[in-house]
């Protein structure tokens, strides 16, 4: 990857120049990056799971 720089008078980088491949290249790693977090969070919390037969089993009670 190529970066080119802008700088100010004092040479001070103010703005990158990539080329449109790498600026792809750095969208995708960050998408990524963002599915990796989010798979993260989720997997962190705490799922309390039940089977089919008990949800049916409560729904009927509820109805009585």
């Amino acid at each position: 990857m190529s970066a080119k720089y802008i700088t100010d008078k004092k040479g001070k980088k103010i703005e990158v120049v990539l080329s449109v491949k790498d600026f792809k290249k750095i969208l995708e790693e960050l998408d990524e990056l963002a599915c990796i977090r989010e798979f993260d969070r989720v997997t962190k919390r705490k799922i309390n799971l039940t089977t089919a037969y008990d949800f049916f089993k409560k729904m009927d009670a509820k109805r009585g």
